[in-house]
Order: structure tokens, then sequence, then C-alpha cells
């Protein structure tokens, strides 16, 4: 048994008082973090819990990841009423916790034409309280550094590395403009909680409280889109645009009804500048990322959303000319964009 297994095994039957546990993988996801699920459970271990139950630990390997921001955004979830993982136990320095099973089935697993709109529905009104009454301002910024740091993955990795592409000096100064307009429409936009990952993986189907919310431990305080069009124009699953369009305006209006923003005569198309131009960040990052978790991870299975999540990036370009740039970068890419 490998030697982290091990010690998260003697940890989970100190905190459980069992010897008879069964622990195997739940999943994996794109950082160093790995998840356990815990059944056999002993009678009355955890008040309300038995052995029918089944708990989540978590194995975040202390020098790699902080366990930290993770307790810190679940306070502040589960404070406003919102489905976040409840803890059981937690132990910093070694970077173990005990969570909340939240079940198996994500929204990926459920989504389709039919359960879309009630999904999604549960997903924006919780997007809602999330914007409307999280205090964000102990987060991180979302600041123009980061913002720029994150699109400059998808030079390095995925154009450089990936794809062994070089830009020439007029390219790399076209495409360093387009990454600083993308970046100033961000920080043009009022600043909420955001929890940088709101998509179909990280949002699960429960039967009461829907949806579970996992994987926040890198919120900061950013762009009123940036969830929004993380879920709406997800790296794992694609909607019509005049759908898509038709969700991020209706939610952004019932934000601004809501005291999340001021509209202050903002017109609808102006708003979806906001959101195409954040999902373009965004969606340069995570094909930065994916190829990353390919070459220097071994992660192999991330490739395969490579093409939808450049689709997006190529569509948007080609609607809005300060971004024709990048357009006519991605057109000899055409192997990895999907056009729908």
């Amino acid at each position: 048994m490998p030697q982290r297994l091990e010690q998260l095994t003697r940890w989970l039957q100190q905190q459980l008082g069992a010897s008879d546990l069964h622990i195997e993988s739940a999943s994996a996801d794109a950082s160093f973090r790995r998840y356990f699920r815990v059944s056999n459970l002993s009678p009355h271990t955890i008040e309300g819990l038995d052995a029918r139950h089944t708990l989540v630990a978590m194995d975040a390997p202390p020098d790699k990841e902080d366990t930290r921001p993770f307790l810190t955004v679940a306070s502040l979830l589960s404070d406003i009423g919102l489905h976040a993982p409840r803890l059981f136990a937690a132990d910093v320095e070694q970077g173990f916790l005990l969570l909340e099973d939240m079940g198996q089935q994500d929204f990926l697993d459920a989504l389709d034409a039919h359960t879309v709109e009630s999904l999604y529905g549960d997903a924006l009104d919780a997007l809602l309280i999330m914007q409307r009454d999280v205090d964000s301002a102990s987060l991180p910024p979302y600041d123009e550094s980061l913002l720029l740091r994150e699109m400059q993955l998808f030079t390095d990795w995925y154009l450089q590395r990936y794809r062994g592409y070089h830009l020439d000096e007029p390219q790399r100064a076209a495409l360093t403009e387009v990454f600083g307009r993308l970046a100033a429409s961000a920080l043009a936009q009022p600043r909420v909680f955001v929890h940088r990952d709101y998509h179909s993986r990280n949002l699960m189907v429960t039967p009461h409280h829907n949806p579970g919310i996992i994987d926040f431990q890198d919120a900061v305080r950013g762009p009123v889109t940036y969830d929004l069009v993380s879920l709406l124009r997800d790296c794992y699953v694609q909607w019509p645009r005049e759908q898509v369009e038709r969700w991020a305006l209706d939610y952004l209006q019932r934000a601004a009804e809501a005291g999340v923003f001021v509209r202050d005569g903002l017109s609808d198309a102006e708003l979806l500048r906001w959101f195409d131009w954040m999902g373009v960040q965004r969606h340069l990052k995570a094909a930065g990322i994916f190829a990353r978790l390919w070459l220097r991870d071994g992660k192999r299975g991330y490739l395969n959303d490579i093409p939808r999540t450049l689709g997006y990036v190529y569509e948007v370009s080609a609607r809005y000319p300060e971004l024709s740039a990048l357009h006519s970068l991605l057109v000899p890419f055409q192997c990895d964009i999907t056009q729908h």
C-alpha cells in the first residue's frame, strides 16, 4: 500500500474508531488532490450516520496542496445556505479532510435536453445566492496579473509545447494586444464571489438542496460573468448559442434586480460582450491547462475536451473585430476545433 494511502487509512481509523473501513478510490481531479469513498462505518461513530452511509476522504499532499482555502470557502458557502460538503474532520498538517459524500452523479452525467432547464435552473439559483450573499472581500482578487498569466498557458502549453507552434514577433504582439483587451473587459465588470470552476463536473445532483457544490478552493473576487460562462459554455458539454445567450441575459437581468450589480443602462449587447469575452479568456486558459495535464502529468483524457473548448474561442472571436488576430491564429488548428 503506498505511503500516503497508509497514512490516510490510519487517520480515518482514528477519526472513525474503526479498523475495518472499506476505502476505495472515488476520483482524482486536475490537481494533486485525490478522493476516496469510505464505507463500512461503525454505528454511531458520527451522529446521524451509520453503516449504510459513506463519506469522502480528501487526500491533498501538503507539499503540493493547501486545504485551508477549501475550508474557508466551504464555510462561506455553507453560511449562506448553499450545499457545500459538510466537514466531519480535518488535519491540515497532513492534508486530510473527511467530508460528506454527495453521491456519484454529477451534472454532466445527468444533463440532456429534458433535464437541462431544471438542472441549470438550480445551478443558476445557487449562483445568484453565491454572488448576492457571499462576502468575498477576504478572497484573493482576480487581477490583471492573474488574468494574463492564465491566458499565457494557451501560448506556452497549447501552442508551443503541444502543437510545436512558435509565434513570430507580429503574431506575438497581436496576441498580447488581444490578451490585454480581454483582461480589460474582465476588470471592467462588477466584482463578486467567483467559484472559478462552476461547471457540470463540479455540481453534484443531490436529492435535497440541489446542487451539491464542490472544487471551490480556488475562489477569488472577480468578474460577474465568470462563473456564468463557466456553467453555460462548459468545456465538457455544449448547448446551442441562442439558448446560451437567452440563459445568460435572463440571469444577468435577475442578478441586477437582486442587487448583485448595477446595470445602469447597459444594453443586452454590452452584457453579452462581457460574457463572450470572459469566455474567451477562460477557454484559452482551459486549453492550455488541458495540454499541460497531458504533457506534464500524463492525463490524456483532457485532450478530448480541447476541440469543444477552442471551438468556443474560434466562434466567438469571429464575431468581434477586436479579436480577429486570435481568430486568425486558430485557423491552422482546425483539427482541434469543434464548430456547431
